[in-house]
């Protein structure tokens, strides 16, 4: 890869992988004892976690009904997918039409593996395995090419991944910008993101230990942004408004569209995260 700090590891059980955390955190079973710990220590740090994890799939499975049913996107990139798990984005978005046109990205060989198999029941999935922040090793893609029509709109999901990213606080807005300035006219971007403690009051602990947290773990790497800093990485697109007369803006992704009226405060679990969806014109 153009950046070796981010190079794609292999699989390695003694150290953890973000896709089997989250499959761990979402009740999965292809995951490691390491995988398990990292997710112990978060938990230590935020012991709602796991529903930071569920109201993360939550999200995906709201924009991807937006997307598919409301504005008529038949077209999507997964960029950083994980393992598959019940309701992935192609279950969701080809209810709205069977041939609509899925690639999922992951740079983790298990994922690889599991990604693979999407293919053998689905004519309109593919998979590829490669790293979403070397962006021209996803966009030049023969499969990415060849399986989307780039004249038509196309959704990149960016879900919990962009803050996987090592290194340069501001190379993810790199990263996005690669991808928005090649997406055709009436194309999406979909981002979620953990949020810097400045910005998730009264959470600013919370933010701070589950980072901390993961810093000391085996896997390391997680970069909390500001609000400023997650609508920077939409990059002047239109955002879309996040409910029925609300602005169009970055909010707490519970926040963006629920699915019915909330019946209690917010937990810390659905603070932390924050995220939206825009359009190019």
């Amino acid at each position: 890869m153009s950046d070796p700090l981010n190079a794609p590891p292999g699989v390695d059980p003694t150290k953890s992988s973000v896709a089997r955390l989250y499959d761990y955190l979402l009740g999965g079973k292809d995951n490691y004892e390491i995988d398990r710990q990292v997710a112990r220590e978060m938990a230590a740090a935020v012991p709602e976690i796991a529903q930071t994890a569920l109201e993360n799939r939550n999200f995906l499975i709201r924009a991807c009904r937006f997307l598919a049913f409301s504005a008529g996107v038949r077209q999507y990139i997964d960029c950083g997918s994980g393992l598959p798990t019940t309701e992935n984005v192609h279950q969701v978005v080809q209810r709205a039409d069977p041939t609509a046109k899925v690639v999922y990205v992951d740079y983790d060989p298990v994922v690889a593996s599991h990604g693979r198999a999407l293919l053998d029941e689905n004519d309109f999935t593919e998979y590829i395995q490669a790293d979403i922040f070397d962006p021209m090793s996803i966009l030049d893609n023969p499969t990415v090419q060849n399986h989307l029509d780039w004249n038509e709109p196309i959704a990149v999901l960016f879900i919990a991944a962009l803050h996987h990213h090592k290194g340069d606080r501001g190379a993810p807005a790199a990263v996005t910008k690669k991808f928005v300035d090649r997406l055709p006219s009436g194309s999406f971007l979909a981002i979620t993101h953990l949020i810097d403690a400045a910005d998730s009051s009264p959470d600013d602990q919370a933010v701070q230990d589950l980072v901390e947290a993961i810093h000391k773990g085996s896997m390391k790497d997680v970069t909390a942004r500001t609000r400023e800093e997650i609508t920077q990485l939409f990059h002047d697109l239109e955002m879309i408004p996040t409910g029925p007369g609300r602005p169009a803006e970055i909010v707490a992704i519970s926040d963006w569209w629920p699915d019915g009226p909330r019946l209690g405060g917010q937990t810390v679990a659905q603070r932390i995260m924050a995220g939206g969806v825009a359009r190019k014109p």
